[in-house]
């Protein structure tokens, strides 16, 4: 049968079928015919800035000839691939002498502005950085003083092409400063050939502009936006740029002269978007650089700067390398053996209610699952929860209504959402792909994007609408949405009836939720509201992105049921770009969850009751987890506090919101009578712990993550330490099990574990190491023997993972949840029971401090100033107050104040403004800050120190002068 979605094209003799939307350049590579070119990438726009890419089509042309007219057959002009659109039937010819010529020629104009004393010289192999060039050129001239050689795009078409040792133009240095101030990466313009790929990748892909063209003495080249730093363009740092550059323009700072030796492929530990990166190690087995996949269907080529950059820990040379033990007040050094034996006597002393275990949600699954199923098994307590779990309903209540609990849909659906929802979160910086999709989408694609958020943030500028309800009224705001929906006749009706039930209730809870009612309560127009109401409901397949940030505890669950209702009574469930994303925190917290770390359900989210589950899990474990509901991780630091928990184990140390969510923890945890720390470094928790295990990073160890949108994806060992012996959770759980004669925890590799994670949830049960590698898919490119840009050199085979739910080796996995239905045959519809949140402030602390951060604020100046060569953002921060708290505190507009909070201070000017509620100051930062105090960062710990934007208490007090 022949694809009514594919045409036939030939190029140079070999018959291909392609898209009817695509290029000439794009049919090649699907020919594995290489056609030169170094301005052209995958999934941006054809630009035709190198012109290197040359082909010619051959044609027929009926020809007058003595005897008649015949049919010969023509070349017509060269011209750019890139830009050729493919016809049926079209032939396709690149490498005639003429297209041959013409690339000879715009090569020879493209190095004749680029060092290029090695580019065509047959004895660069021979040569090192500190040999005396034989050809008499200037050492700033050679590749083999660039820190892109042999890694270079421009060099190896050079070569391709066999280009002549001498060149019939004059080469003409730009004589530029490098630019190596800013942030992470050093930019070196006098090796740019301005193909145009950074500027586009930023402006296309990541929609943020921080570069552009820019004429400089009467040449085009590449700068910033505003200003001479990137830190005044409102970069993000994600390194898009670097990894499209085709030259050494743009490099990475950090191992810039290193040159890998092998490329492993594995997950991010950053976030829960599980992107995929490729890895490249040198000799010393050093993690030198990242490169995210191309083809990964996470993350499609993008990175955030902390996967792109802020990986480096896993060299730290103060790495754990063994056991220790406290002895006599200090850690001593000690081998596995006398550290596991002398753990498993003093675990023996505090099984059941005193223990308590805390999982990193960084983890793989693996170790996740072995580790709760010690906590139940070893230590008959079920006080088991992750890190990042201070939002237990973020999913959860997801799965009451319906079904499962976990985000319905793949990340990149946001890409083609008619409507975006995003709720009290800061997508940009804590789960940065996310955010990807939707700006391409609101630039590209004109989606409508709302933005509910008190703080600024910075996807508000995107947005549509933006509405700032006041501090802890976000689900008052929703209820009115949901009100005005239903009584406007803008619901799905007919979906209602057929997927739902509780309707009823629901509608009867609604009543009291008038518009002027909510805007009282919330201070949003009312106009607005049902504005906000009208956009979503009408828009088509809508989406609603939420992280719960600044909801108050008992607000949880009911405001993910709120959102749950929008999302339903809209029809915006079980359809393609129409769903719901539960942003939650770490890397792993989904399949930490899925496999069983919570308080109160087993794996597969099992019930503690005699469920089928709960057998099968007992007939696996060969005994019965504990029936009694374990404390989850707000509650286990109280029982710590209450002296009811006395021991514990922590995986992972402790991340850096446990203070801004519980306050002083390592207080609390001092006061436990024996503490088990598992971690990479010695952290401010393992400094006071009994026992501090060492363990292995996420690129020293196999197993599995799952992501936000439910994939699971195999890590790769990616480097092999040369010292030390680190152990990843599982493994070191397992010895210890065993040496407490603990049985069923004979494990001796990640995959072995993984099937029995499988035979437990019925959801996993299609799953295995195994398949997730055999079914990898082989990505199309040209030999790679060819130039090529680096992103598609490492995509070879890419593992597109498994969305659970899969059920068998048959299924294929899940990619949208409730196409078909619901598990319980319809969705329900909550009723709505809220009741105001006493504002957290005291005389002390009387007023609330509402943080927001973004990339750029233009309407205001932003002075950059070097500091022992480095960039930082110098300006007067201001703090918005309203006019009525002004007058109280007898401000005025521009006066300097202090503000403290708890711990901390810091200085501003005042801004009076009707936008900041009464009792509520509010103060918007630039991420640049960040970025130079990340770049400047020494610490050895996983994560670069980002405080989240969470809102508290302060004082705010008059400077005077």
């Amino acid at each position: 049968m022949v694809n009514q979605d594919r045409i036939r094209v030939v190029i140079d003799g070999t018959e291909v079928s392609v898209r009817p939307d695509a290029v000439v350049l794009e049919a090649a590579m699907e020919a594995g015919v290489y056609v030169p070119y170094l301005c052209y990438h995958p999934g941006m726009k054809p630009f035709a800035a190198c012109r290197l890419c040359l082909v010619q089509e051959q044609v027929e042309v009926e020809v007058e000839r003595e005897g008649g007219v015949v049919v010969e057959q023509q070349l017509r002009p060269a011209t750019a691939s890139c830009t050729l659109p493919v016809r049926d039937g079209m032939v396709i010819m690149t490498s005639t002498d003429n297209v041959r010529d013409l690339q000879h020629g715009v090569m020879d104009m493209l190095i004749s502005e680029h060092p290029h004393g090695c580019l065509t010289c047959h004895r660069v192999e021979l040569c090192g950085p500190q040999d005396i060039c034989q050809r008499h050129v200037s050492v700033n001239d050679r590749c083999v003083t660039c820190p892109k050689n042999e890694r270079c795009e421009l060099k190896d078409s050079v070569r391709f092409l066999g280009m002549d040792l001498n060149s019939p133009l004059s080469y003409k240095t730009r004589g530029l400063d490098l630019q190596i101030a800013d942030p992470f990466y050093d930019l070196d313009y006098n090796l740019c050939i301005v193909c145009g790929r950074c500027v586009r990748v930023c402006d296309e892909i990541r929609g943020d502009s921080a570069i552009t063209f820019i004429s400089r003495a009467g040449r085009s080249l590449v700068g910033t936006s505003r200003g001479t730093s990137l830190l005044q363009s409102g970069c993000e740092f994600c390194g898009a740029c670097v990894d499209v550059c085709p030259v050494g323009a743009l490099v990475e700072r950090e191992h810039k002269w290193d040159k890998a030796v092998k490329v492993e492929r594995t997950i991010c530990p950053e976030c829960p978007v599980g992107c995929q990166l490729n890895v490249e190690v040198n000799k010393r087995e050093k993690l030198i650089r990242v490169i995210p996949e191309i083809n990964a269907p996470a993350n499609k080529g993008q990175a955030c700067f902390k996967g792109k950059f802020g990986l480096e820990y896993v060299n730290h040379k103060e790495k754990l390398s063994q056991p220790l033990i406290r002895n006599q007040g200090e850690l001593q050094a000690v081998s596995w053996d006398e550290a596991l034996k002398y753990i498993s006597e003093k675990l023996r002393l505090y099984k059941g209610e005193q223990f308590a275990a805390i999982a990193s949600s960084s983890v793989t699954n693996e170790s996740a699952y072995v580790f709760q199923k010690f906590a139940r098994i070893a230590m008959n307590s079920n006080h088991v929860d992750t890190d990042a779990n201070s939002r237990p309903s973020l999913t959860r209540a997801l799965g009451k209504a319906l079904g499962y609990p976990a985000s319905t849909n793949p990340v990149w659906d946001l890409e083609n959402s008619k409507c975006v929802m995003v709720i009290d979160a800061n997508v940009t910086e804590e789960q940065n792909v996310v955010a990807v999709p939707i700006k391409k989408a609101v630039r590209a694609r004109k989606t409508k994007l709302i933005v509910i958020d008190v703080r600024e943030v910075e996807l508000t500028h995107y947005a549509d609408i933006w509405l700032q309800p006041r501090p802890f009224t976000t689900p008052y705001l929703l209820a009115g949405i949901l009100r005005y929906v239903l009584d406007e006749g803008l619901a799905d009706t007919p979906f209602i009836e057929s997927k739902c039930e509780g309707f009823d209730d629901l509608y009867k809870s609604l009543e009291r939720f008038t518009l002027e009612m909510v805007s009282g309560i919330t201070g949003i127009e009312e106009d607005n509201i049902s504005a906000t109401a009208k956009l979503f409901a009408t828009s088509g397949p809508s989406s609603i992105v939420y992280a719960l940030d600044n909801i108050p505890d008992y607000l949880q669950e009911v405001n993910v049921n709120a959102i749950t209702n929008l999302a339903l009574v809209t029809g915006n469930i079980g359809k393609p770009f129409a769903g719901l994303y539960a942003l939650q925190r770490g890397a792993n917290q989904q399949g930490c969850l899925d496999v069983g770390c919570s308080p109160d359900l087993l794996p597969g989210y099992q019930k503690m009751d005699e469920s089928p589950g709960q057998h099968a899990i007992q007939s696996v474990w060969g005994q019965r987890a504990p029936r009694m509901h374990g404390k989850n991780l707000r509650d286990i630091l109280a029982g710590v506090k209450e002296g009811v928990i006395k021991s514990a184990l922590l995986l992972g140390g402790k991340t850096n919101h446990w203070e801004e969510e519980f306050g002083e923890s390592d207080e609390v945890l001092k006061k436990l009578d024996f503490l088990v720390v598992h971690d990479t470094f010695l952290g401010s928790v393992g400094k006071f712990a009994d026992v501090v295990l060492p363990a292995t990073t996420f690129a020293e160890e196999d197993g599995t993550y799952t992501n936000l949108e439910r994939r699971i994806q195999i890590l790769t060992k990616s480097i092999v330490s040369k010292k030390g012996n680190a152990q990843p959770a599982w493994s070191f759980i397992s010895h210890l099990a065993n040496e407490m004669n603990i049985p069923g925890f004979d494990y001796a590799h990640s995959s072995q574990i993984f099937e029995e994670i499988a035979s437990v949830i019925p959801f996993y049960a299609g799953i295995s190491h195994k398949r997730l590698i055999d079914e990898s898919v082989v990505t199309l490119r040209p030999d790679p023997i060819n130039p090529q840009p680096t992103q598609m050199l490492y995509s070879d085979r890419v593992s597109q993972g498994l969305q659970w739910p899969c059920f068998d080796l048959d299924d294929e996995g899940s990619i949208r949840l409730y196409q078909s239905g619901f598990p319980d045959h319809k969705a329900l519809l909550f009723p709505l029971v809220l009741k105001l949140s006493p504002k957290p402030t005291n005389k002390e602390y009387p007023f609330l401090f509402i943080p927001g951060r973004v990339l750029a604020q233009w309407e205001r100046d932003v002075e950059v100033i070097r500091i022992d060569g480095v960039n930082h953002i110098q300006r007067e921060e201001l703090l918005e107050v309203n006019p009525i708290d002004a007058l109280d505190l007898t401000l005025n507009q521009g006066d300097p104040v202090e503000i403290n909070g708890k711990g901390w201070h810091m200085s501003a000017a005042v801004f009076i403004t009707e936008r900041s509620y009464p009792g509520s100051v509010s103060m918007t930062t630039l991420f640049g800050e960040v970025a130079t105090k990340a770049h400047l960062d020494t610490a050895k710990n996983a994560r670069l120190d980002i405080h989240g934007l969470y809102i508290e208490s302060v004082s705010v007090r008059k400077i005077d002068l």
